[in-house]
């Protein structure tokens, strides 16, 4: 068994949220074939108490940082005066830099996995031998480019020029990469797009789900009033794509569904809702928990989840846990891009508030939503499986990349 470092600019546990629920999972598959070292940052002081459940995971050595968010955004404003990214400025740090030139002066290294762009700084340090595979996820300088176009001044100038250094920077991180990954087919034929010289080097390798955790056949007491028909929102509540995506339907779609169906009610269910969140308790039968023990039992009680994303990247998690959960998952077409979906759920995707309400008040009323959770769930078991998406990386580190 080689030697594996394993950077992520999040501890990778609990597979709580977003970002997490990858690197966990890619982290769970490289460690049982790895002695897998681990460089990762903690943004949040409750997050120390889980480096003893990484060990018992199987990383053998594990370097962990504090990332104090006042110190993180002073260094970000040197970056202003570099023209370098303000991410790569946030999550800069000279302890975990000579952390990974110990780890690469190591014989035994095998090879180096990446995850996010922003810790793809640290392998500027590595032998060019070692093999190197970044798993971009998703192309996050098009991510700061939506935020400009739905910001005003002086943030959406700040967000403008972070979308261009960074495309920078992700190029020619790509092109010192032996492989880079993401997390669909759009997402990584929108980088060859906009990084043709590195197009060769360029995989896509999507997200799956733990069908087995999240299951319909599972006891849950149901968080809700019985006479409630519960629409469920479910993320990290203070991610921007989320609070828009709340705030929107709660605005936007929610009062048109409440006029026909006076018992339906919304549920935002997740961590750290922010104040603008916490303010659309206020409006008619719409519910923030805040952070909860399980939202499993919210999925599973709930008459239907949606994603209601307006700006999104890559394959969406909430979409596949709901499906998982065997609950009809109403979409827009942006929540839905990464996901091969069948006809059945495909047909819950809408491009407009009034399609996103009338199908929404369809299920609510007609209970046409029950096919296609039961559908959603056979194709998640049979398709998103996380170990037979994760086998790309041990083919790329392993053999010279090729044309996917």
């Amino acid at each position: 068994m080689g030697d594996l470092l394993f950077l992520a600019h999040r501890i990778p546990f609990p597979p709580n949220k977003g970002d997490k629920i990858r690197s966990y999972h890619l982290l769970r598959f490289l460690a049982s074939r790895y002695r897998v070292h681990v460089g990762a940052f903690v943004d949040d002081p409750v997050d120390w108490k889980y480096a003893s459940d990484l060990h018992r995971l199987g990383v053998d050595e594990l370097c962990l940082r504090p990332l104090p968010r006042a110190l993180a955004l002073a260094r970000s404003l040197t970056a202003l005066v570099a023209g370098k990214p303000l991410g790569l400025a946030y999550y800069k740090d000279r302890c975990m830099s000579r952390w990974v030139q110990d780890i690469a002066a190591r014989p035994s290294l095998e090879g180096v996995v990446v995850f996010s762009s922003v810790m793809a700084q640290y392998i500027t340090m590595l032998p060019r031998q070692v093999p190197a595979i970044v798993d971009f996820v998703d192309v996050d300088s098009e991510k700061w480019h939506a935020y400009s176009q739905t910001s005003s001044p002086p943030l959406s100038w700040v967000y403008q020029r972070e979308a261009r250094t960074l495309l920078a920077f992700e190029r020619k991180i790509a092109a010192q990469a032996k492989a880079a990954t993401f997390v669909s087919s759009v997402e990584a034929e929108l980088f060859r797009r906009l990084a043709p010289e590195v197009a060769k080097q360029v995989f896509a390798a999507s997200n799956g789900v733990d069908t087995d955790f999240f299951s319909p056949d599972r006891y849950y007491p149901s968080p809700y009033q019985p006479e409630e028909q519960v629409l469920v929102f479910t993320g990290a509540m203070n991610y921007r794509p989320n609070v828009d995506a709340v705030i929107w339907f709660t605005k936007t779609i929610f009062p048109k569904i409440l006029a026909a169906v006076p018992s339906a009610c919304f549920y935002i269910v997740g961590t750290q809702p922010t104040e603008a969140v916490r303010r659309l308790s206020a409006e008619q039968q719409v519910y923030v928990t805040g952070t909860v023990a399980d939202m499993r039992p919210y999925l599973a009680h709930a008459r239907a989840a949606v994603a209601p994303l307006r700006i999104a990247r890559g394959v969406q998690n909430k979409m596949l846990e709901g499906m998982a959960m065997a609950r009809p998952v109403l979409a827009t077409p942006e929540a839905a891009e990464g996901i091969d979906l069948p006809p059945v759920c495909e047909n819950l995707v809408s491009a407009t508030p009034d399609q996103f309400a009338e199908k929404t008040i369809a299920i609510l009323l007609q209970g046409k939503g029950e096919e296609a959770g039961r559908k959603g769930r056979e194709h998640l078991l049979q398709n998103y499986h996380w170990d037979n998406h994760l086998e790309r990386f041990l083919e790329l580190l392993h053999t010279p990349p090729l044309i996917p």
